[in-house]
């Protein structure tokens, strides 16, 4: 497969970031590959604003670029490379400019000091930055029924869950909280425990009942799947099993994950994505 000037961006971008989702587009056909790797580097090119950007004002002005460079691509006229590689997905997959724009109101979430009180805020904030990219990467992998978009929607929490639950410790230092104010009094934990990595018996406690979420928040995606749909979706079950044996892996190693980031080897990765795709 011959790539052109933007989509060649496009892959160095996503091969560049190290990130799971990459092992799910190896399989795809050439189209669906290209599309899935353009609209994954959207996602990276405004989530490294947030993340990298350390002037809230500067960080706000990149992502109106963005707002824009989205009016443009949906007008026929983008100019970055992310955007002209997306171009020719918009229509053949009926991709709707609302979900680049949630994307990146997910992403000005994370401008700032991020709290949430319960899990019903930080659901919205979950819903944007992951449950929108799930139903945006199921269109692109192929959609017939509506319920389809409802799994994507949830696996993308799931994913999201498990995030939060990986980087409690390198958020905490960003300044960020993901874990609900309210759940985090409940168990008795501090953010005071977070920034100062202080293990303890509430927070392991703190930290299974986060896991116990994210494993039930997997099992209804799943359960939401038809089962006409597997086939399509498969990247997207790929994703499952590797975030779902990340997830158990860090509860194997007793959620050390306020002083070291738990990952699996790239091996482990593709093994997992040739499995699932092979069983179909």
């Amino acid at each position: 497969m011959v790539l052109t000037a933007p989509h060649t961006y496009c892959q160095e971008k996503a091969a560049a970031s190290g990130s799971s989702f990459y092992y799910s587009f190896r399989f795809l056909a050439p189209k669906r590959r290209r599309a899935i790797t353009a609209f994954y580097a959207f996602c990276r090119e405004v989530d490294d604003i947030a993340d990298e950007c350390h002037d809230t004002t500067v960080a706000q002005a990149k992502l109106a670029w963005w707002r824009d460079e989205v009016a443009r691509l949906y007008a026929g006229a983008p100019s970055h490379p992310v955007t002209l590689a997306l171009r020719e997905s918009v229509e053949p997959y009926n991709l709707p400019q609302e979900a680049f724009e949630q994307i990146i109101d997910g992403m000005e979430m994370d401008l700032g000091r991020v709290r949430y009180p319960d899990f019903k805020a930080l659901r919205l904030y979950c819903h944007r930055v992951a449950g929108v990219v799930g139903e945006v990467a199921a269109l692109i992998f192929g959609v017939s029924d509506h319920t389809t978009l409802k799994y994507a929607n949830r696996l993308g929490l799931a994913f999201q869950l498990t995030n939060i639950i990986r980087d409690v410790g390198e958020d905490a230092r960003r300044s960020r909280i993901y874990l609900p104010q309210d759940e985090l009094a409940e168990f008795g934990v501090s953010e005071a425990d977070l920034l100062h990595t202080q293990m303890s018996d509430n927070f392991r406690r703190l930290m299974e009942f986060q896991y116990q979420r994210a494993e039930q928040t997997y099992d209804e995606a799943l359960a939401l799947l038809p089962a006409a749909e597997r086939k399509s979706q498969r990247p997207g079950l790929i994703m499952a099993a590797i975030y779902r044996a990340l997830l158990q892996e860090i509860r194997a190693d007793g959620f050390r994950v306020l002083d070291r980031r738990t990952s699996l080897t790239p091996l482990r990765k593709l093994w997992l994505a040739w499995k699932t795709w092979v069983k179909g």
